[in-house]
């Protein structure tokens, strides 16, 4: 479904992405790993094409994604942003029907209020929510409003961008549980940036992890706690001793 063959990305002299080559297949759960600066935000862009990359391919379903029709590209991916990032002036059933109000993917006022109140519920809020402005909701439940709206035009595609960030670890894991639920539920292929490695073993099918610019390792959830590898060793059990360099 994804397919990135050498892909490279420098600002200035900070050599961020190296020579990536990653495939994500249709239908499964990738969570890509690493430290801050590592460059998972920038991959994530360089998919979407926010961010064109200095060399390499990137296809999604065999679309080069520097060609074609933007918005009926675009139209295939739904995202959960790090924060919820939703509009403070806009009522939770018009955030959640963001998309379904404008562009391409436009519906009736009133169809588009019912499918965000319809996904609401899927993500465990009731209809009440809908009129509330995010500033009265919890943390937990903008989260969830965020996820409602990564859904709410049934993309093929869905990132997450460090879902639990900023969740209590009771919460976080009921996000997990949410989003593994609707990826499989709706058959997506999705990718997740994250350094909780709880969503990790919650939400992984398969992992990968970036460092250096270079993509370090990859494999299976199950792969990952059997590894070898120091730098995935490290990271996974949050030491401050390996081959990854901390600030003492």
């Amino acid at each position: 479904m994804i397919e990135l063959t050498g892909v490279e990305k420098s600002f200035g002299d900070n050599h961020v992405l190296r020579g990536i080559d990653l495939t994500v297949e249709r239908g499964t759960s990738l969570v890509v790993i690493g430290g801050s600066g590592t460059g998972k935000s920038v991959l994530l862009k360089c998919i979407l094409g926010l961010i064109p990359p200095d060399r390499g391919v990137i296809t999604v379903d065999g679309q080069d994604v520097a060609t074609g029709d933007r918005d009926a590209f675009l139209a295939r991916f739904g995202m959960l942003f790090q924060g919820s990032a939703l509009f403070d002036s806009l009522p939770v059933w018009q955030n959640v029907a963001f998309r379904l109000l404008r562009g391409a993917l436009r519906r009736p006022r009133g169809e588009a209020r019912e499918i965000a109140i319809e996904k609401l519920r899927r993500v465990g809020l009731g209809a009440e929510v809908a009129d509330r402005l995010p500033g009265e909701l919890s943390g937990g439940m903008q989260k969830r409003v965020g996820l409602a709206r990564a859904i709410a035009a049934d993309p093929p595609i869905i990132f997450f961008d460090e879902p639990t960030a900023g969740l209590d670890p009771i919460l976080a894991r009921v996000i997990n549980d949410l989003i593994r639920e609707i990826v499989v539920d709706m058959k997506a292929t999705a990718i997740t940036i994250t350094h909780d490695m709880g969503s990790v073993r919650a939400i992984a099918d398969r992992v990968a992890m970036l460092h250096g610019g270079r993509l370090r390792w990859t494999g299976t959830r199950a792969e990952m706690d059997d590894t070898a590898d120091p730098y995935v060793t490290q990271f996974i059990h949050g030491s401050a001793t390996g081959p990854i360099e901390t600030l003492r």
